[in-house]
């Protein structure tokens, strides 16, 4: 299981956050485990049933409001009742005053409490989307990664059967690289799978033959991007009589990433073949798909399926036609 100090947090955070350290220490009993945020009003009204400790949790106006209308007495049974469970940070958001008491609790629990002067919506989606992005699964793929007409297209296939030459051809084209030879890809946002290249490579590719180059060098800062949303997979793979290619596309082939299903596109590789040109209709192919909802080859074979309907019905009645 992935995990998050709340120092980590506060380091990478601090500034964009704004965030205040109201505790002694950031040193926390429970380290973040999960994305998700919690609002502990009716944790603090005595309702614990649905409670999440595990998750990070946001004090704001409703809560303090509350806290507000209790007694010393009350106040202190409240927190106390929230401080049962063990919890890895408590964020007090739009730069509110905190009780005294939360904050004794605290320090003796061992919960670091932060303060932020952003307000409650803005700010759990910030720290969510921070979250996402430190616990995003993540999984390394040889292969090269190609913004192609806006469509992320990964190129896979056995080593030097021609992906980096084709991610150059396309480059030389207009398009723009991500990443060549080692792909980093996350899941993010539950369904989402965002390649990125390696740091260490940056932008460099490896042409058998001619040695490194530096894309952004020689292209211009147009033919590269940070990171692209993968969306097709098109695998390279050499020619063979004996294999059965598809001819048709009636049967959309898929591959998974992550647990995430992607289309996948198995192409031949022969000589004379250009396969630069084919990226370029694959992904337009694939945008078709998306944005006109319809498939070219569902569309032709229901053609071809009312043509041979009419033909038929035509057919009979010539048949029964005996006058």
């Amino acid at each position: 299981m992935q995990t998050l100090s709340v120092a980590r947090l506060f380091e990478d955070q601090r500034q964009e956050l704004q965030l205040e350290q109201l505790t002694e220490s950031l040193a926390s009993k429970r380290e973040i485990t999960v994305s998700d945020t919690h609002r502990p009003g009716m944790a603090l009204m005595g309702f614990v049933e649905n409670f999440l400790p595990e998750r990070i949790q946001i004090i704001a106006q409703t809560e303090l409001t509350y806290l507000a209308t209790l007694t010393p007495e009350g106040v202190r049974g409240a927190i106390d009742r929230l401080f049962r469970f063990s919890m890895p940070l408590i964020v007090v958001c739009k730069g509110l005053e905190v009780p005294p008491y939360l904050l004794r609790r605290a320090n003796e629990e061992e919960v670091p409490v932060l303060r932020t002067p952003q307000s409650t919506t803005p700010f759990i989606h910030s720290i969510t989307s921070y979250l996402d992005y430190m616990f995003a699964p993540e999984v390394t793929v040889h292969g090269s990664l190609v913004d192609v007409y806006g469509v992320g297209l990964l190129f896979t296939g056995r080593s030097a059967i021609g992906k980096s030459e084709t991610a150059l051809d396309l480059i030389e084209r207009g398009h723009r690289l991500v990443a060549d030879d080692v792909v980093s890809i996350a899941r993010r946002h539950g369904d989402v799978l965002i390649g990125t290249g390696n740091q260490l490579l940056r932008h460099n590719m490896e042409i058998r033959g001619l040695g490194i180059i530096d894309v952004q060098a020689v292209f211009g800062i147009r033919a590269i991007r940070l990171q692209k949303r993968v969306e097709v997979e098109v695998n390279l793979r050499e020619w063979s009589g004996e294999e059965d290619y598809e001819r048709v596309g009636l049967d959309d082939r898929k591959t998974t990433i992550l647990g995430i299903e992607i289309p996948l596109v198995q192409v031949p590789i022969s000589p004379g073949k250009n396969i630069t040109v084919i990226a370029e209709v694959i992904a337009l192919n694939y945008l078709v798909k998306v944005t006109g909802g319809h498939s070219p080859a569902e569309r032709l074979n229901q053609h071809l399926i009312e043509i041979m309907k009419r033909k038929s019905a035509a057919r009979a009645w010539v048949r029964e036609d005996t006058e």
